[in-house]
């Protein structure tokens, strides 16, 4: 090998020897700092795809965070895109709130969160705006521990009567043994059946939500009750949101739900309060041990301002009921709400409706006739079931009717069949008769 053999030579080969150390030290140590991070983002790619595990998207999240003001461990899919629940059968075991929303799911399939799964801490599911139409009967399993369910903004079909296909799954809500509060805000299909209410009763029936305290059913375009007894079912209703809705009067029967705190009447269709539906709200707030006061809300509906109307004035002031906002309701002069001077109920002038108070005012006082008392004392003999109980009569009747024609058609057959069967028996009774006779009198 070649040395430098003068100072200079020496010099200039020190100082090339030195740069190029440098600069293999600067490219290492640049290599080690892409690497590093390199390892850095994919790291946080991986926590981010896997904090729910493998089987969820990255628009997935889970972990504790505040919710209503308690940290909960949350599994958070809000519009992740999802076409289907598969996901929901991998969750982590100690979530407490599931947040499903904005996806398009049209029909939850049977075991939604699995077959073997037990969620034991599930306390909150909402699966609010996900375009479900269709619920099955065994959707939701493993779900004792749920407290609330919210299936809001949905376009679900629940209809018998559906000419297309029977949506109607009357156990759907079974395994909610522990719910206390259902939301269903705009939750049905629009023009929904007018059979709804015989539809959502047959579910409160067979779904035994016997600790349901607060249910929500804003938004879904109801106009009347056929079923009365539509809510009779649910003995710990405490709190009951009708609003925004058609509703004319009070066509339902609130007198079977002693536990009933607040009835929501907002953004309605009334023009009127009907002296009876008054008289109804009265009965339920005078029962015997009521614990709770009854409140009513009647606000922001098209009160009209006329005779009908006096009653309602007289009362809101008058009944032990309390009626929210009583001194903001307003009514208007013109029924199609183009006054541009509503006025305030209470601060009518009803002189000139003394009448109309004074018959309503013999309708509230007046005792109830024996026909509503038995409604009253039988609140879960729906029209179903006295429709099913007049069929088994009539079935039975025509199945009595039969057995009558059989034996009647079959009386020849029967008759030789028969006959040889006496004519034995009187055989028998008579030789026993003849033995008895040719026996010895015995004197004692």
């Amino acid at each position: 090998m070649h040395l430098p053999r003068t100072k200079l030579e020496r010099r200039f080969h020190h100082r090339n020897a030195m740069t190029t150390e440098t600069t293999h030290l600067h490219n290492l140590a640049m290599t080690m700092v892409l690497l590093l991070l390199g390892i850095s983002l994919s790291g946080g790619e991986q926590s981010s795809s896997s904090s729910c595990g493998p089987n969820f998207p990255t628009s997935c999240s889970c972990g504790r965070e505040m919710y209503e003001s308690e940290v909960q461990f949350i599994v958070n899919c809000t519009n992740a895109g999802l076409r289907n629940t598969s996901v929901l059968e991998y969750m982590p075991d100690e979530v407490e709130i599931l947040i499903f929303t904005g996806n398009r799911i049209t029909e939850l399939p049977w075991n939604v969160f699995g077959s073997i799964n037990d969620y034991k801490n599930l306390k909150i599911v909402d699966m609010s705006n996900n375009h479900i139409r269709e619920i099955r009967g065994k959707s939701y399993h493993h779900v004792p521990r749920v407290e609330r369910l919210i299936l809001n903004h949905n376009n679900l079909s629940i209809s018998r009567f559906d000419d297309e296909v029977n949506h109607h799954h009357p156990r759907v809500f079974s395994n909610f043994v522990n719910l206390q509060s259902l939301h269903l805000t705009d939750a049905f299909e629009d023009n929904s059946s007018p059979q709804l209410s015989e539809d959502l009763h047959d579910i409160f029936v067979n779904s035994q939500l016997v600790k349901l305290q607060k249910l929500h059913l804003e938004q879904n375009e109801i106009t009347h009750f056929k079923d009365r007894n539509v809510f009779c079912d649910l003995p710990s209703l405490r709190d009951l949101h009708l609003g925004d809705n058609l509703l004319k009067d009070i066509n339902f029967e609130v007198r079977c739900l002693k536990n009933l705190r607040f009835l929501d009447l907002e953004r309605n269709k009334f023009e009127f309060v009907k002296p009876s539906d008054m008289r109804v709200m009265n009965e339920l707030e005078d029962r015997v041990n009521r614990t709770v006061n009854l409140i009513v809300d009647f606000n922001l509906n098209p009160f009209v301002c006329d005779c009908k109307i006096s009653p309602f004035r007289t009362w809101i002031q008058s009944t032990r009921v309390t009626v929210r906002n009583k001194d903001s309701l307003i009514c208007f002069h013109d029924p199609h709400r183009v006054d541009p001077m509503p006025a305030h109920i209470v601060q009518l002038d009803m002189e000139a409706c003394r009448d109309a108070i004074a018959a309503a005012a013999t309708i509230l006082n007046a005792a109830e006739d024996e026909q509503r008392y038995g409604e009253l004392q039988a609140p879960h003999m729906s029209g179903h079931t006295a429709t099913l109980i007049f069929l088994l009569i009539v079935l039975s009747m025509i199945l009595l009717g039969l057995l009558v024609a059989l034996v009647y058609v079959s009386r020849d057959k029967l008759k030789y069949m028969i006959t040889p069967v006496f004519d034995n028996v009187a055989k028998k009774v008579q030789y026993t008769s003849i033995k008895d006779e040719d026996c010895p009198e015995v004197h004692v």
